[in-house]
């Protein structure tokens, strides 16, 4: 993959504020204490502060090495290691550690596994269910190469919101998200909709080099899988291996199109704002 170089000085609406609160030291004494691992910091999510000042944390599961190669990632991709089986208590008994109310898990596609790694998914909100019973939970699958089986798991599990990234446009599907398909997630959304899934969700970076049309009509498709939530935010390159960063995008485009989404009506939330990621503001997108 040809990378080109990245664009010059961050505009100040990406600068964000050194996280702080109550609610956050409390939660980061006890994940240094425990040695917990979230995806929050291992990602430098920029809305670390604000999500765990809400009692918001994400968590991976399935290991921290992806089969999938996607040019944004920050994920290291390889040979995956053996699935721990104990990995459900573990995440269920640090969530109830840190009061967590609501948790969003996602993990690393597993393309090795005949499962890919859907039963695993499955145990895991079980086990969080019953040990932390008042935490609500979001689940930010993989596509599951889009076999029914695997997704109808995580739907049997019924958490509270099943989300499933689109990640980009259709024309920048194949550079972005290698072994992806842009139609192929759609179906997901759509088949979790029609399956009696209570709350869909999806997300959206920009300044990879989409237009203006492109997203609109990214929008649209979406609107047409009956999601409930989406997301939008600014792409920004985790290193100078991944894809760079082609534009910076005003907060004033972002409004653009939540203005667009909202019209299109059926939308439960909409988030868009340079500094959105998937998991901002979960916690609101349950109710």
């Amino acid at each position: 993959m040809k990378m080109e170089a990245s664009i010059g000085t961050k505009p100040k609406w990406i600068r964000v504020k050194l996280p702080s609160g109550k609610n956050y030291k409390e939660l980061r004494g006890l994940v240094d204490k425990y040695k917990l691992n979230t995806i929050c910091q291992s990602g430098s999510c920029p809305n670390m502060g604000e999500c765990w000042g809400e009692g918001t944390a994400t968590f991976m599961i399935l290991g921290n090495i992806c089969t999938r190669s996607c040019g944004f990632c920050g994920v290291k991709t390889g040979r995956p290691s053996e699935i721990d089986w104990e990995e459900p208590e573990k995440v269920a008994k640090s969530i109830k550690l840190m009061k967590v109310k609501h948790a969003v898990l996602t993990s690393v596609d597993r393309d090795d596994l005949k499962d890919m790694g859907s039963i695993l998914w499955a145990e895991t909100i079980g086990a969080i269910r019953r040990i932390s019973p008042g935490t609500t939970m979001e689940t930010l699958i993989p596509d599951f190469q889009g076999i029914h089986k695997h997704i109808d798991r995580l739907i049997d599990a019924a958490p509270e919101v099943i989300s499933h990234n689109l990640e980009t446009v259709r024309r920048l599907t194949r550079e972005v998200r290698i072994q992806a398909k842009y139609d192929r997630s759609l179906e997901v959304l759509r088949y979790m909709k029609e399956q009696g899934q209570r709350r869909t969700k999806t997300g959206i970076m920009l300044g990879l080099g989409e237009t203006t049309d492109e997203v609109f009509e990214t929008i649209k498709d979406i609107h047409e899988a009956k999601v409930d939530v989406i997301t939008i935010g600014q792409y920004l390159q985790p290193s100078k291996k991944h894809l760079p960063v082609k534009e910076y995008i005003s907060p004033e485009q972002f409004k653009e199109y939540e203005n667009f989404a909202s019209h299109l009506g059926g939308f439960l939330h909409i988030e868009s704002s340079p500094l959105v990621r998937s998991s901002y503001h979960a916690e609101r997108h349950v109710n």
